[in-house]
């Protein structure tokens, strides 16, 4: 029989806490999402000024990085460079800010934050990530 590591609740507190530390520090008005394996939404932080929207898309680059088992901008960097017929695949977070929880080498999960430049929404996914590892 085999056995994976999964994400419990003190794991997704550990990560929200980590991550809306990190934006809050810079002011970064964000969702943050942390789903499993599956994509199935263990914990959601919509941080005060956050846009509407995010609460939605976060969840999406979340559930992306978990399926695929890689960062979301994986996605993002295929479009933007004219394979345009990822756009088809059925999938909505398909922008950087998604990033897969590794843990012994197997993906337990994933963050996926939205709300400020994709770079800086992945910033603070790995943030919440390194709280696991610390």
């Amino acid at each position: 029989m085999n056995f994976k590591p999964v994400l419990g609740i003190s794991d997704v507190q550990a990560i929200l806490a980590a991550a809306q530390n990190h934006a809050q520090a810079h002011d970064w008005p964000v969702t943050i999402a942390v789903v499993d394996d599956g994509g199935h939404l263990l914990g959601l932080a919509r941080l005060d000024g956050a846009a509407p929207a995010s609460a939605h898309i976060a969840p999406a680059k979340a559930r992306t990085a978990a399926l695929s088992r890689r960062d979301s901008k994986g996605y993002e960097d295929m479009i933007n460079q004219g394979r345009y017929s990822f756009l088809s695949v059925p999938m909505e977070g398909m922008l950087e800010g998604g990033v897969p929880v590794v843990i012994e080498g197997q993906v337990a999960g994933a963050v996926g934050v939205s709300g400020v430049k994709s770079s800086e929404d992945a910033e603070i996914a790995r943030t919440g990530i390194a709280a696991l590892h610390s």
